[in-house]
Formats: structure tokens, sequence, C-alpha cells
């Protein structure tokens, strides 16, 4: 099964991915991960990574696309794989599309989870994530159990300079210029699941289910 998880910044994306991988026995591939990794090794990529990020915006295609295309020629993502935060571009989809043809392989299903802006502005600049392990917290819906300090490795937590209030409006403002059309780009495909981002992360994975379910 290869799956493709659409919807604004703070939609839940990246919970639902991960719950879906464990549900399903299938990589969860984010980019996301992929770039902090980069910029964690301090690579020429992640250095050119962190300056677009600092100011609000999104890594360029050819970038994105070399990433994931060294990522999806590993041996793990045979039985399928999810995408969270790729592709973000009706570019990126078209060469996304071209690849897995190359690969004798096909998108089963665009899952598109649908947030009010208003609820997405107030999950992006609540989130609190840890330095070291990478989990990520909520300051009022998830918060860590003792205030900004990681469970796990007892780290204090960060606000991503992507999550910080002055960047938000300018990722949702790209967000509905850039990644907008790609839900008409699959629609066009007969692709998409609409799912409502809203309720428990459990909730929303059973709706996700009973999605995935129909279509199959």
């Amino acid at each position: 099964m290869i799956l493709i998880l659409l919807g604004p910044p703070g939609a839940g994306k990246g919970t639902q991915a991960k719950l879906l991988a464990r549900e399903y026995g299938i990589p969860h591939i984010s980019t996301g991960d992929m770039f902090r990794d980069h910029k964690a090794r301090g690579t020429e990529l992640g250095k050119k990574i962190q300056a677009i990020m600092d100011a609000g915006g999104l890594v360029t295609d050819d970038v994105t696309n070399a990433l994931v295309k060294d990522r999806l020629g590993r041996p793990d993502v045979g039985p399928g794989f999810i995408l969270d935060g790729y592709p973000r571009t009706t570019a990126q989809a078209e060469y996304l599309e071209a690849l897995l043809q190359s690969m004798g392989r096909h998108i089963d299903r665009v899952l598109s989870y649908e947030v009010a802006e208003e609820l997405v502005v107030e999950r992006i600049s609540g989130r609190r994530s840890c330095p070291k392990c990478g989990a990520v917290y909520h300051v009022s819906a998830n918060p860590p159990r003792a205030p900004g300090v990681c469970d796990r490795e007892g780290a204090a937590l960060v606000q991503r300079d992507d999550d910080r209030p002055e960047n938000v409006k300018k990722r949702m403002q790209e967000y509905a210029d850039k990644t907008w059309p790609l839900k008409r780009f699959y629609q066009e495909r007969g692709k998409v699941a609409e799912i409502e981002g809203v309720g428990t992360p459990d909730g929303i994975l059973a709706a996700t289910k009973l999605a995935l379910g129909a279509a199959r």
C-alpha cells in the first residue's frame, strides 16, 4: 500500500502517519525528518535547508525530489510506504508519479485531512519538540509531564522556527498558493479520500481506516 497524506501544516498528518505505519507495517517517510537529519549533521544541504526554513519558506523541488528518490530506493519500502510532507507542489507530484511508474508502482490513496484554519494556527503555535529524540508536544493539547521538559530525554523543549507565530501566516499562505492545488491534481486521478482531522488521534485513525477499507 502506498499512501500520501495531505493537509495544512498542523493538521496532524505526522501523528496519523505514525499510527498508520504501525497499523499496516509499512515505513513512514517524512521529508521533515530527512531535512532535520541533514541539519543536525551539518551537511551543506542541511545548511541550505536551515536558511530556507528560518525564513518560513519551503525547500526547493530539486532538493526534495533528490532526497525522496534516494529514500524510495531502499529495500524497506517493498511492502509499501506512507509519504508525509511530500509532495507539496504539483511539480513534485508529477515527479513522484513518473518515479513510481519507472518502478512499476502507483499511489493507492491520498488522504486529505480537513481542519479549519483557526484551529491549525492554534495547533502550530502551541507545538514544542525535543531536540534529542524529536518527540512532539503541545502546550495545551498534549503537554509533557513536567512543563517544558521532554518526558523521555529530560531535555528542554524548543519551538521550531517555522512554528513561531510570525512564520505561521506565511506558511499558511504558501500552503494555499502551492500545496492546495495538489488536492485537485489527485482528485482528477480519483485518489482522494477526505477525512475530518478533528478529534482524538485514535478516532481519526478509525475514520482513516474506514476510508481505506472503502477504497479497497
